[in-house]
């Protein structure tokens, strides 16, 4: 069950201005040129990759469990009912209800990160994936194509049949050219998601963004949050460590064509794995403390 806990107005409303507050900070760049019809391939991806908007980041959630004094359910939407709190009445989140309609997804959701979290991370993969999204493809068909490659087509092509690809994600995997897809050394697809990702993987720690805002308003808004501050700083990496040159956005290359850049790779890859890990285990906490989703052995 969910432990009850009741927050004054003052209280919650402090919570909810200081999330907007770091929201704003977070997405102000994206707004501004989303305003001036600029678009930027590392910052902006967060926002066209994935299906939440600035705003319903900026909405803040209390998580179930948590009751809001001195407020109305209309104030806050449909997810959400009125329940007694302190003197006079509160709102909460309406778990059982949104269960009843989610409780299905929920359950996938919860079993993928639990899944994932029981394997080892793998760091061997170093952002391959962004090449074999390009590979022998036409240039004017590459994703990012106003921005140039750091190697000719023909020396990415060599580059690329030299290395040995194993991506575990197939949100990755799909986006692989056609003649990239054989190189592979898995073959992940949706219906065994759960089969496949791990740890180590930049995509699926990038994913615990999506899991967290597709869970609300089950889980509070500063996690939400928490998992795009990563997924933002993973992209980073990811683009960091294409094919694409982006110095001119002020984006140095880890060149994983040498030992260095490999190297330099993986020790960022593993400092994502731990943040990740962390933020994992507040998702499954959450998720476990939800009505008819009890606490278990692997996430005491």
């Amino acid at each position: 069950m969910v432990t009850d806990t009741l927050l004054d107005r003052a209280t919650w409303t402090r919570r909810r201005d200081a999330h907007a507050e770091r929201v704003d900070r977070l997405v102000g760049g994206h707004l501004e040129r989303r305003r001036r019809g600029e678009s930027h391939p590392v910052a902006d991806f967060l926002f066209t990759y994935y299906a939440y908007r600035p705003a319903q980041l900026r909405r803040w959630h209390p998580g179930a469990g948590v009751r809001l004094a001195d407020t109305e359910p209309a104030q806050w939407g449909r997810d959400y009912r009125a329940v007694p709190g302190g003197d006079g009445m509160a709102v909460t989140v309406d778990t059982a209800g949104l269960l009843a309609r989610r409780g299905e997804f929920v359950t996938w959701v919860r079993d993928l990160l639990a899944r994932t979290a029981t394997r080892p991370a793998h760091l061997g993969c170093f952002g391959l994936h962004e090449w074999a999204m390009v590979y022998r493809q036409p240039a004017d068909e590459v994703r990012h194509h106003r921005w140039p490659l750091r190697m000719s087509p023909a020396g990415l092509a060599e580059f690329v049949d030299g290395q040995r690809i194993r991506c575990s994600h197939f949100d990755a995997y799909r986006f692989f050219t056609p003649a990239a897809r054989p190189l592979n050394l898995l073959s992940p697809q949706r219906s065994n998601q759960a089969d496949f990702e791990q740890p180590g993987c930049l995509h699926a720690n990038m994913d615990l963004y999506k899991w967290s805002f597709r869970l609300s308003p089950l889980v509070p808004g500063e996690l939400v949050v928490d998992c795009f501050e990563l997924a933002r700083d993973i992209r980073d990496l990811d683009m960091r460590a294409s094919p694409y040159d982006l110095r001119e956005l002020g984006y140095p290359p880890v060149r994983i064509e040498t030992a260095a850049g490999r190297a330099e790779y993986a020790t960022v890859q593993r400092d994502f794995a731990e943040r990740a890990a962390v933020l994992r285990g507040r998702l499954l906490r959450c998720i476990a403390r939800f009505d008819g989703f009890g606490q278990s052995d692997q996430l005491s």
